[in-house]
């Protein structure tokens, strides 16, 4: 179980001097879920790269057990990565897939068997050892990849979005089976995923990545109860954080905090408001509502509300009601820097 650490460190492509990770500073705990979560082109599959040897950084340290390993190979840094693609090899059986890498480093025969049997047990694959990839499901093609990626036993677990190719209801299933897996080995991993459903399911700590920089870092509780820019309060939730400007600073709250009067939590101080529904949709269990504040600081703004259906009564297309947010649940964040700032009144 080896902590990873990078220091400052950066990658700029030559084509315009574009900068896809610039000064990363991270540090993994031993045996922790850590995930990288960001749009397209935020450098966090730039950085997991980096880390396994696959693309040299322009600047700044790579540490894996406290040991600099810049200068190492993807084999002599100890660690095992699985692609979006699995990248099996068509022509080979599931366990010949498995023992490549042990047969690539001179590995006995008899070890190749045991260290393969050990890992399809972890996984449940044994039974399909004589099978070739195109004879497997999408999900077993996953744990295969993940089989192979293990044999070696490596000191950190590196995964590139690997269940992105799986439909949704195999994709739940297929992340619940590799978390549970994870903590059987205890190896660290480091998750790349642009899904922030997956990232807070799965993570111990999550790294919020935007245009190569590090937004934020911590639980998945911290990154979406306590934001620390505009740009983690809007990237995670659906809906998004609500953020309204004023004149100097920017008010969040999210849309499961702004409810009915008669439904907010009792206890403590809430502002109130006069809530004017545009639109509104119904998605089962929950009633998305849109509008606009009437009155008060935050007067014509517009504003999202997600409320339990079974609390949609008289709600409809048009009408007004009184709203509230606990003062605690507000968040205030600065009109030029985007950062978290001090709460201020909105009285």
């Amino acid at each position: 179980m080896a902590v990873v650490e990078t220091r400052r460190l950066t990658k700029v492509f030559k084509r315009g001097n574009v900068g896809a990770v610039v000064n990363v500073d991270l540090e993994t705990r031993e045996g922790e879920f850590l995930v990288l979560l960001g749009p397209s082109g935020s450098g966090k599959t730039t950085l997991l790269r980096m880390i396994a040897g696959l693309e040299d950084p322009t600047s700044g340290e790579i540490l894996i057990g406290g040991k600099v390993v810049n200068d190492l190979s993807p084999r002599e840094r100890r660690i095992a990565m699985v692609f979006q693609s699995y990248a099996l090899y068509p022509h080979l059986t599931v366990f010949n897939n498995i023992v490549f890498p042990l047969k690539a480093q001179g590995v006995d025969r008899a070890q190749r068997q045991k260290q393969a049997e050990w890992a399809a047990s972890l996984l449940g694959i044994g039974h399909l050892f004589s099978r070739k990839p195109r004879e497997l499901s999408g999900g077993e093609r996953q744990r295969v990849a993940v089989a192979r990626a293990i044999v070696r036993e490596p000191s950190v677990f590196l995964l590139d979005e690997p269940l992105s190719n799986l439909d949704a209801k195999l994709r739940a299933s297929a992340r619940e089976e590799l978390e549970q897996f994870q903590k059987r080995i205890g190896t660290t991993a480091i998750y790349v995923t642009h899904d922030q459903v997956e990232a807070m399911a799965m993570g111990d700590r999550v790294v919020v990545m935007s245009q190569g920089a590090v937004r934020q870092i911590g639980t998945p509780a911290d990154v979406y109860d306590d934001p620390a820019d505009t740009f983690v309060a809007t990237f995670l939730g659906s809906p998004p954080m609500n953020l309204v400007p004023l004149a100097d600073v920017i008010v969040g709250f999210r849309p499961e905090h702004f409810l009915p009067a008669g439904v907010a939590e009792r206890g403590g101080a809430h502002l109130s408001y006069r809530f004017q529904i545009s639109h509104s949709e119904y998605l089962g269990a929950e009633l998305i509502l849109y509008g606009t504040i009437q009155g008060g600081a935050l007067h014509q703004k517009k504003v999202i509300s997600r409320i339990p259906s079974t609390h949609s009564a008289g709600l409809t297309d048009g009408s007004a009601h009184t709203f509230a947010v606990a003062e605690s649940d507000v968040k205030f964040f600065d009109k030029q820097t985007e950062k978290r700032t001090a709460p201020r009144s909105l009285s």
